[in-house]
C-alpha cells in the first residue's frame, strides 16, 4: 500500500496505463469491421491520416536534429547533452503519443458504424475505448518520461528534464498547427462547394473532399489534441517540481524532496482514478449519454480525491514550508489540488453553455441566420468574446484560491490537479472525432438511417463533451504558463518586472502582440490551403463526367494530397515564431523584458484562445440546430448563411485558438530552456 503513496507509483502506473491501453486496443481491433464497402472507405481514411503524418514527420525529424544538435553542443550549464537527450526523447513521445492515436481512432470509426447497426451501447464501447487508448497512452508516455529523466538526473538535474517538455512543446505546436490546417481546408471544401454549391448532404460520396475531411477529424482533433494535452501534462508536472526544488532544495544525497515528488505522485494516482472510471461509462439510452460520459469523469475525480488526501495526509509536515511570509501547510496543498480539479470542470461548463445548440448562445447565433450571414457572423463574434468573461473569472479565482492555499506552487500543483484525471478526459474527448467519422462511413456506404442516427447521436454528444475538453486544455494553459512563468523569475533572479522601463515596455507590448500575429499567419493559412481545396472539388463536379449524378466515383486521394501539402508547408513558419521570439527578447533586449514578453503573451493568449474556441463552436452548433429543423431547417436560406457562419468558425476553434494554448507554454519553456544563454 506504501507504494501507492510514493514518488514510485509515476512509473509503475504509467507502464500499467500503455499496458491497459495496449489491451483495449488489441480487443478493439478484434471487432467487425462490416461489410466490404465499409472497409474500402475505411482504409481511405486510414491510408490518408498515415500518408499525412508520415510527411509532418519527415519535417519535423529536421527541426529536432537541428535542435538536438544546437542543445547538445551548448556548453553553458543547464543545457548541453542532457538537456538535448531529454529533448529528442519528449519529441519522439508525443509524436508517438500521437500516432497511436491516430492507428486507433482510423481503425475504431468503422467498427462503431458496423456495432450502431446493432446497439448505441456498443457503439459507444468501442468508440470510447479508442479514445480511452489514445489518453492512457498520453499520460503512460507522459509520467515514465518524467519520471525516468528525474532518476536519472536527479532534482538538481531539473532544468535539464524540462528539455522533455520543451521536445514535447515543439511537436504539439506543429502537430496542432498542421493538423489544424489539414482538417479546416478540407472541411471548409467539402462544406462550401458540396453542401452550398451543389447542394448535396454532408459526407456525401459524390463530394470528392468527404475522405479528405474524415482524414482531418483525426490529424486534428485526435493526433493534434493528444500532442497538445500531451505537453500540458509533463510542462505542468516540471513546472511544479522545478518550484518544489526552488522551494525545499535538493535534498540530501540527492534525495527527492517532498515537494518535487508530489506532483508525480498525483499524476501517478490520476492514472489509477482515470482506469477506475473507464468502468462507468455505459448506456444504451441516447438521451443519457452526456450522463454516461460525464459520470465516468465525475468517479474517476471523486477517486483521486480519496487517493490525494491519503497521500498529502502521509507526507503531511514534509510538505510544508514558508513563502514571503506565508505559512502552506500539507491540507492548504491537498485544497490547491482540489481548485484545479474543480476550476476545469467549471471552465468546461462555461465553455459548453456558450457553444452547446441547446442553450440560448448557439440558438441566438441561429435565429441571427435568418437575416443572413452578415448579421450570423456579427453575432458569433459578438458570442466569442462574451464567453471570455465567466472562464477568465474562473481562472482568476482558481489562481487567487490556489495562491492563497499554498502561494505560488499551489497554482503549479492546481495545474497538475486539472489535468491529472487526463486518461479518462482525453477518452471522453477524444471519442468524438471517432463517432463523427463513424457517420461519415455509414452516410458514404449507404447503411439503414437507424445507424446514422446512433452515430449523429454520439458525434453531438461528443461535441458537447469536447467542450469539457477544451476547458480543460484552457485553463491548465494559464495555469501551467504562469507556473513556468513562476519558475522562469525566479530561476533568473528577477524580484519584480518594472513596467515603467522602456524595454519591459517593449516586451510586454511585443509578448501581447504575438498571439493576434500567429493567428494571422494560421488563419491565413487555412485561407489558402482551403482555396487549393475548393478549386480542386469545383474542377471534379465539373470535368468527371457523371460525378455529381453518382455515376462515377470521385478522386479522393487528390484532396488529401492537396490538404496535406498545403498543411504542412504552412506549419513551420508559425511553428518557429514561438521558439524564435523569445530567444530574440531575451538575447537582444534582455531577461526582463523576456518576462514581460511572456506575461503579454499570457494575458492576451488565453483570452484569444477562449475567444476563437467558443465563436467557432457557437457557430458549428448554431447550423447543426438549423440543419435539425430549426429556422427552416437544412437548405433554406437561414442554414446557408449558418455555413458561412460555421466556415468562418472552422479555422477558429480548430486551427488557431488550441494552438495558442501551446504558444504560450512553449515560449515559456523555451525561455527557461535558453535562460543561462541569456544570462551569460
Amino acid at each position: 500500500m506504501d507504494i501507492l503513496f510514493s514518488s514510485d507509483i509515476a512509473p509503475l502506473a504509467g507502464v500499467l496505463a500503455l499496458v491497459w491501453a495496449l489491451v483495449v486496443l488489441t480487443k478493439g481491433l478484434k471487432h467487425d469491421e462490416g461489410t466490404e464497402e465499409m472497409k474500402k472507405i475505411a482504409h481511405q481514411v486510414q491510408q490518408g491520416a498515415m500518408a499525412f503524418l508520415r510527411t509532418e514527420y519527415r519535417i519535423l525529424s529536421v527541426f529536432v536534429a537541428i535542435v538536438f544538435v544546437v542543445l547538445y553542443m551548448s556548453g553553458l550549464e543547464g543545457l548541453g547533452p542532457n538537456t538535448a537527450y531529454a529533448f529528442l526523447a519528449g519529441a519522439c513521445a508525443s509524436a508517438l503519443a500521437g500516432w497511436i492515436g491516430m492507428f486507433t481512432a482510423t481503425r475504431a470509426a468503422v467498427r462503431t458504424t458496423h456495432a450502431a447497426q446493432t446497439s448505441l451501447q456498443k457503439a459507444l464501447q468501442i468508440s470510447f475505448a479508442s479514445g480511452t487508448v489514445m489518453g492512457l497512452t498520453v499520460v503512460g508516455l507522459g509520467v515514465l518520461g518524467v519520471a525516468m529523466f528525474t532518476t536519472l538526473y536527479g532534482p538538481s538535474g531539473l532544468q535539464n528534464v524540462l528539455g522533455f517538455s520543451f521536445g514535447a512543446s515543439s511537436i504539439a505546436l506543429f502537430a496542432r498547427v498542421g493538423g489544424g490546417i489539414f482538417t479546416k481546408a478540407a472541411d471548409v471544401g467539402a462544406d462550401l462547394v458540396g453542401k452550398v454549391e451543389a447542394g448535396i448532404p454532408e459526407d456525401d460520396p459524390r463530394n470528392p473532399a468527404v475522405i479528405a475531411d474524415n482524414v482531418g477529424d483525426n490529424v486534428g482533433d485526435v493526433a493534434g489534441m493528444g500532442a497538445d494535452l500531451f505537453e500540458s501534462y509533463v510542462g505542468s508536472i516540471i513546472a511544479t517540481m522545478i518550484l518544489g526544488v526552488s522551494i525545499q532544495g535538493v535534498g540530501a544525497e540527492g534525495a527527492v524532496p517532498t515537494l518535487v515528488a508530489l506532483p508525480l505522485i498525483v499524476a501517478g494516482l490520476g492514472i489509477i482514478a482515470s482506469l477506475v472510471g473507464t468502468f462507468f461509462v455505459r448506456t444504451n439510452d441516447e438521451h443519457k449519454l452526456h450522463t454516461a460520459l460525464f459520470s465516468g469523469l465525475v468517479v474517476a475525480s471523486l477517486v483521486l480525491v480519496g487517493l490525494v488526501w491519503v497521500a498529502v495526509d502521509r507526507m503531511g509536515d514534509t510538505l510544508a514550508f514558508t513563502m514571503n511570509g506565508h505559512a502552506v501547510t500539507s491540507m492548504g496543498i491537498f485544497k490547491a489540488i482540489i481548485v484545479g480539479l474543480v476550476s476545469g470542470v467549471l471552465i468546461g461548463k462555461a465553455t459548453e453553455y456558450y457553444t452547446s445548440e441547446k442553450k440560448g448562445p448557439a440558438q441566438g447565433i441561429a435565429a441571427q441566420s435568418e437575416t443572413g450571414a452578415a448579421t450570423n457572423l456579427i453575432h458569433g463574434l459578438a458570442t466569442g468574446m462574451a464567453s471570455v468573461g465567466l472562464p477568465v473569472i474562473f481562472i482568476c479565482i482558481a489562481i487567487w484560491m490556489a495562491n492563497d492555499a499554498a502561494n505560488i506552487y499551489g497554482i503549479a500543483i492546481a495545474a497538475v490537479g486539472m489535468l491529472s484525471t487526463l486518461g479518462i478526459s482525453l477518452g471522453v474527448d477524444a471519442y468524438g472525432p471517432v463517432a463523427d467519422n463513424a457517420g461519415g462511413v455509414a452516410e458514404m456506404a449507404g447503411l439503414d438511417p437507424v445507424v446514422r442516427q446512433r452515430t449523429d447521436a454520439l458525434d453531438a454528444c461528443g461535441n458537447t463533451t469536447a467542450a469539457i475538453g477544451k476547458g480543460f486544455a484552457i485553463g491548465s494553459a494559464a495555469l501551467t504558463a504562469l507556473a513556468l512563468f513562476a519558475a522562469f523569475k525566479q530561476t533568473a533572479g528577477l524580484e519584480a518586472i518594472d513596467v515603467t522601463k522602456a524595454k519591459v515596455t517593449i516586451g510586454l507590448f511585443l509578448g501581447g502582440m504575438l498571439p493576434f500575429l500567429f493567428s494571422a499567419m494560421t488563419m491565413r493559412a487555412v485561407g489558402r490551403a482551403a482555396t487549393a481545396m475548393i478549386e480542386e472539388v469545383r474542377r471534379q463536379f465539373r470535368e468527371i463526367p457523371g460525378l455529381l449524378e453518382g455515376k462515377a466515383d470521385p478522386d479522393p486521394e487528390a484532396c488529401v494530397a492537396i490538404a496535406t501539402k498545403g498543411s504542412i508547408g504552412e506549419m513551420v513558419v508559425p511553428g518557429l515564431l514561438a521558439i524564435l521570439a523569445p530567444v530574440a527578447v531575451g538575447k537582444f533586449i534582455g531577461v526582463e523584458a523576456l518576462g514581460a514578453l511572456l506575461a503579454g503573451a499570457l494575458t492576451t493568449g488565453v483570452m484569444m484562445a477562449i475567444f476563437m474556441a467558443n465563436a467557432g463552436g457557437a457557430w458549428d452548433n448554431a447550423k447543426k440546430y438549423i440543419e435539425g429543423g430549426a429556422h427552416g431547417g437544412k437548405g433554406s436560406d437561414a442554414h446557408k448563411a449558418a455555413v458561412v457562419g460555421d466556415t468562418v468558425g472552422d479555422p477558429f476553434k480548430d486551427t488557431s485558438g488550441p494552438s495558442l494554448n501551446i504558444l504560450i507554454k512553449l515560449m515559456s519553456i523555451v525561455a527557461l530552456i535558453f535562460l543561462p544563454w541569456f544570462l551569460n
